[in-house]
């Protein structure tokens, strides 16, 4: 009887965790993988908007992409920015985040707020500043031609290499503050002892940092990898907004190029942009998979 009676709260306790699990459920299905399912069936086709047929081949727009010189010019930017961006990221979001976890650090909860403020800012707004401030007659330029550095104002948008470190600075700026955040959670979980023990044992800073601290939080660090990387693969705002993919499209982004090709040039290739859409949804996950077999420290 007493058996009976267990199995039955169980089991009310299942159906009650499937009826309240029920409602995310559909809503992720109809949001989520329904759309997903149609836009992998939209790249099987070819043609404008309701004049969309079956491909010939059928995988045409998959070839098509490989052969595209922008399209792959677009995949070489984004790892480029990935690449120097994420690890400048992450390392210096780990560091700020020791350093403004000192409880004997003064005005710390000032200094964790300014940090994290870029962050407050809307994406456009904030490559707006970046775009003002590096305009031929922003004040970055207006500084160094005052200082002597530079005789005329320089075209920092306007070069290929200037515009990309832009793009990896800004980026840097907005999102450094984002990790730091994770960092610091993870930071605090981490018993103050520990760091105590290893004074005592003569460890010096650095090595406490890599013998402790960097062991401890690599659970953070894998998550935030995977984030920055993930986003980095989808960058489009700062593309859009700072160079509009120039100059003659050494700046663009696979998301940039998706959007012209979507809705950009004035004819809706849906077809094609769906399928360079599963191209990065294919790396996003190949690369998240890879990150967390690394991250994973079960035996």
């Amino acid at each position: 009887m007493k058996k009976k009676k267990r199995f039955g709260l169980l089991t009310k306790q299942s159906i009650a965790g499937w009826i309240w699990l029920t409602p995310a459920t559909v809503l992720i299905a109809i949001m989520s993988f329904y759309p997903m399912v149609q836009a992998f069936i939209t790249s099987l086709k070819t043609g404008s908007s309701a004049n969309m047929t079956w491909a010939e081949p059928i995988l045409y727009n998959y070839t098509r992409m490989f052969k595209d010189q922008t399209f792959m010019r677009s995949v070489g930017n984004t790892f480029f920015y990935l690449i120097i961006q994420v690890p400048i990221m992450l390392i210096l979001a780990m560091l700020l985040a020791q350093l403004l976890n000192n409880k004997d650090l003064k005005f710390r909860g000032v200094f964790r707020t300014c940090v994290f403020l870029p962050c407050a800012m809307s994406l456009v707004s904030y490559s707006v500043i970046f775009k003002s401030l590096f305009a031929t007659e922003g004040l970055i330029n207006t500084v160094l031609v005052n200082l002597g550095i530079l005789q005329t104002g320089y075209n920092f948008l306007g070069n290929s290499g200037s515009a990309k470190i832009i793009i990896i600075v800004a980026l840097i700026w907005r999102w450094t503050g984002y990790n730091m955040v994770f960092f610091l959670a993870g930071l605090q979980t981490i018993e103050y002892s520990v760091y105590e023990a290893a004074k005592i044992d003569g460890a010096s800073s650095w090595k406490t940092f890599w013998g402790i601290t960097v062991p401890l939080l690599r659970p953070t660090i894998v998550m935030t990898a995977i984030m920055s990387i993930n986003g980095t693969l989808q960058l489009f705002d700062e593309s859009v907004n700072l160079t509009n993919g120039g100059p003659a499209f050494s700046t663009i982004t696979m998301s940039h190029y998706i959007y012209n090709n979507a809705f950009g040039t004035g004819v809706a290739n849906f077809g094609y942009a769906s399928a360079m859409s599963f191209f990065i949804f294919i790396l996003v996950a190949i690369l998240s998979m890879i990150q967390m077999k690394v991250g994973d420290t079960r035996d």
